[in-house]
């Protein structure tokens, strides 16, 4: 049951919001956002059973709720999600571009062509599909806003990860020129650049770095942040509320770095 709270914004009143990687921690926290402000949800990520558990704690009623599965990297999978979405709510104002993975933590010499699939299928070719079949619906109705989420490792190198930055890379060139694509149509595309997130991702990626020799990778990790910490999935959410609203009209084609100062210590 939504509890509507009279003194809280509600930025996203009725308005159709898809997330994908839902199950995830930006992906929770970022259906929680939309709930929060009013949002009718559809939510997809690859295991329903995984996904309803982690909808539990979603502030919204059941009429406003659509939860899927779907794999992103299959384009059957991805036109299923987006016209099931369409049919129930008639309409697609925001997608949040989130499904990802980080793939194998490997120097490019001894990576495997079956890592690179892996990575690519979900990281690119998914995000590719969601634009290619979210953007048709939102060209039809002229409107709507599209957050994809990149990474601080689409703006720079990181030795073990080559595959996961490259396709990240890759995600914001989706971005820009899709950005490019959908103007005529009051389409807006933007995309999160994150460091690391405090999420059970980060915790494969801190593993995955054991594995070659770090030692409290964490700490590590953390302590090439001025500020000294990983973000919040909240936070992440909470920036990518705000480029999917009205208050950010202006902004399309660009990628917001969210890392605690990172990117101020580079090119």
């Amino acid at each position: 049951m939504k509890n509507h709270n009279s003194a809280y914004t509600m930025t996203f009143h009725n308005k159709v919001v898809l997330i994908t990687g839902a199950a995830g921690g930006i992906g929770i926290a970022a259906a929680k956002k939309f709930a929060r402000e009013g949002a009718k949800l559809t939510l997809v990520d690859l295991k329903l059973d995984v996904l309803k558990k982690a909808a539990e704690g979603i502030d919204i009623e059941a009429s406003d709720l659509l939860l899927l599965d779907g794999n992103v990297g299959k384009e059957e999978d991805v036109e299923a999600f987006v016209s099931q979405t369409k049919e129930k709510y008639g309409r697609i104002d925001v997608f949040i571009n989130n499904a990802g993975i980080n793939g194998e933590f490997k120097n490019l010499v001894d990576q495997t062509t079956e890592n690179f699939e892996m990575v690519m299928n979900v990281n690119l070719k998914g995000v590719f599909y969601g634009l290619k079949h979210v953007m048709r619906v939102m060209n039809e109705q002229k409107s709507g806003a599209i957050v994809n989420t990149a990474s601080n490792g689409g703006l720079l190198g990181a030795p073990g990860m080559g595959l996961y930055v490259a396709s990240k890379h890759g995600v914001i060139g989706l971005t820009k020129t899709a950005a490019l694509e959908g103007a005529p149509n009051n389409i807006r595309v933007n995309a999160v650049a994150p460091s690391g997130v405090d999420t059970q991702m980060m915790r494969s990626i801190e593993s995955n770095a054991e594995q070659t020799g770090a030692k409290d990778p964490r700490k590590q990790f953390e302590a090439s942040v001025p500020l000294n910490r990983y973000a919040t999935s909240e936070e992440i959410a909470n920036l990518m509320a705000f480029l999917a609203s009205d208050d950010a009209a202006f902004i399309s084609g660009t990628y917001y770095r969210i890392d605690g100062g990172q990117g101020a210590t580079s090119v």
